[in-house]
């Protein structure tokens, strides 16, 4: 079986895909279709979290995804190359999210054939609109007509708390239409992507995901989907109580994109940093607590060009390996760096082209530095 869901990697924002009506009418005959799209309205008590509410309104929004990649196989096939995960409807049209890797190999190729496999039982096949393996990401889409449509909504994941009740459905280990609840355990994660760029501000959760929930929905008390159910870290290949779901903010933008032009235009710097903490900048006399001192840059790349500067000395610190004597970015476009994840947001959140007005501080001065952002390079490792 290929990949059911990445074990032990460390990755999410949900686009609102959109639909937009056409409001000339024609006077050819029309033709009339049988897809039914069902409307949830707000789930649970004011503050309260009803698990079996939000699984008997939202399950029929979940589907069970079954990637062949081998077209002359089967996915039934001992041994063949398949894979199965989960994912769930954004709209009437029929798209579809998911991960990435439930639709790819692990050569990153895409899968030959897919089928999505509804609650009511019914297998249709969809195409693969676009993937983007910076977050994880893959937008699929079904023909409507005839299908009987569960649209789940899109929260936020920015305001989500520690503590705060989940709910995960998907098909773990195959067996379809699986609930299971927890908690938000944690936030702002690191995980890995499909590539060699980590996946910032991922939500990690104690509700029980298992190989097979790869693409599920993680839902908050009201049914909205905070994040897409991605991995879990475990020893023992089931789950344990760490699971990762890629946040709903890091989505959107991705699946709208990919529904658009069916890739994803990612800005790029060029620097490896290090936030600097309240005792590292008292130790290397810096007049500033927050920050992103960077360490390396690059050859050609965007940084290079804006001539932003490394360290060129290195100290140990706190079982640390530091480099010194390199700039500082502490804002991105007037917006302070505060977070480990701040600067790569900032520019992650840019395309390629864009310029960005870089506030740094060098030999103890603060100065403006413009760069024109490059585009992300692809592959992984």
């Amino acid at each position: 079986m290929r990949r059911t869901a990445a074990l032990l990697v460390a990755v999410l924002g949900l686009a609102a895909v959109g639909c937009e009506g056409d409001d000339e009418q024609s006077s050819a005959p029309q033709k009339v279709t049988t897809t039914r799209v069902q409307v949830v309205e707000g789930l649970g008590r004011e503050g309260g979290f009803d698990p079996s509410q939000i699984y008997n309104r939202l399950a029929p929004g979940v589907v069970t995804i079954l990637s062949v990649f081998d077209a002359g196989a089967s996915i039934l096939d001992e041994g063949g190359e398949g894979g199965q995960g989960s994912g769930f409807v954004l709209d009437g049209e029929g798209y579809i999210a998911t991960n990435a890797h439930v639709v790819t190999g692990d050569d990153g190729g895409r899968a030959e054939d897919m089928f999505i496999e509804f609650s009511d039982g019914n297998r249709v096949r969809a195409e693969i609109v676009g993937v983007d393996p910076n977050v994880d990401v893959a937008l699929l889409k079904v023909d409507p007509e005839g299908l009987e449509l569960t649209p789940l909504r899109l929260g936020v994941s920015h305001r989500i708390v520690v503590g705060e009740p989940v709910a995960a459905i998907g098909s773990p280990f195959g067996e379809r239409q699986s609930l299971s609840i927890g908690v938000i355990s944690a936030i702002d994660r690191n995980i890995e992507s499909l590539t060699r760029f980590q996946i910032g501000d991922a939500i990690q959760t104690d509700a029980a995901i298992n190989p097979g929930n790869s693409g599920g929905p993680l839902l908050d008390a009201q049914g909205r989907v905070l994040g897409i159910n991605a991995q879990i870290k475990s020893q023992s290949g089931g789950g344990e109580g760490v699971g990762f779901a890629i946040p709903v903010d890091a989505v959107r933008r991705s699946l709208r994109e990919l529904r658009g032009d069916g890739r994803v235009s990612y800005g790029y710097l060029g620097v490896q940093t290090l936030v600097l903490w309240p005792q590292l900048a008292d130790r290397l006399e810096l007049d500033v607590r927050d920050g992103a001192l960077i360490q390396e840059i690059e050859d050609g790349s965007p940084a290079d060009k804006a001539d932003l500067r490394p360290g060129d000395d290195e100290i140990g610190f706190q079982a640390t390996p530091v480099r010194t004597g390199g700039d500082v970015i502490v804002a991105v476009d007037g917006h302070p760096l505060s977070r480990r994840d701040d600067l790569a947001d900032e520019i992650s959140a840019m395309s390629a082209g864009d310029e960005v007005r870089l506030e740094v501080v060098r030999d103890g001065k603060h100065q403006t530095i413009r760069v024109r952002l490059g585009q992300r390079p692809p592959g992984s490792g």
